[in-house]
């Protein structure tokens, strides 16, 4: 049996992603309030955090990924601690569909950095002197569906006279 071109199916080549590099590109913490923020406050703190991910080819095969988190944590109007982590990972994609590229390189790739960054994020967060903060798991297909909503909302429309 032949896959239509004459090879055989076992000829044909499997998709794979590989990580070929994983590193912290930029890690800030900060507790600016210290040492009165250490001390127990009346109320939890309120908690923000941002996810970005971004993209950049290294070659036809190889992709730069960078998995960025910015969080701070106030009570009562007043910073706690913020931090900012830029934690990235080349990998070497092959064998995949040119359609099913950039999903693949902006959902599975930072699917994969995200156990690390997170781990950095609440080791950096635990060693400023405050429980570790655990972050969520993230939805990246919905983040994803967000980023690409947003750039065609801010594509201008064309045929206008």
């Amino acid at each position: 049996m032949t896959n239509g071109n004459g090879t055989p199916p076992e000829a044909a080549q499997a998709p794979q992603l590989n990580v070929l590099a994983q590193y912290t590109k930029d890690l800030s913490f900060e507790n600016p309030n210290a040492p009165t923020s250490l001390q127990q406050q009346g109320q939890p703190p309120q908690i923000n955090i941002q996810i970005n991910v971004g993209a950049n080819n290294l070659s036809d095969t190889e992709f730069e990924v960078t998995l960025s988190v910015e969080g701070k944590a106030e009570t009562a109007g007043k910073i706690m601690f913020s931090f900012e982590l830029a934690y990235a990972g080349v990998f070497r994609i092959t064998n995949v569909p040119k359609e099913n590229l950039h999903p693949l390189v902006m959902i599975e790739c930072p699917r994969l950095l995200f156990p690390f960054a997170r781990e950095i994020i609440a080791t950096a967060v635990r060693d400023g002197g405050f429980p570790p903060l655990m972050l969520d798991p993230v939805d990246f297909v919905g983040l994803y569906r967000q980023n690409m909503e947003r750039q065609m909302a801010a594509q201008p429309t064309s045929g206008q006279a």
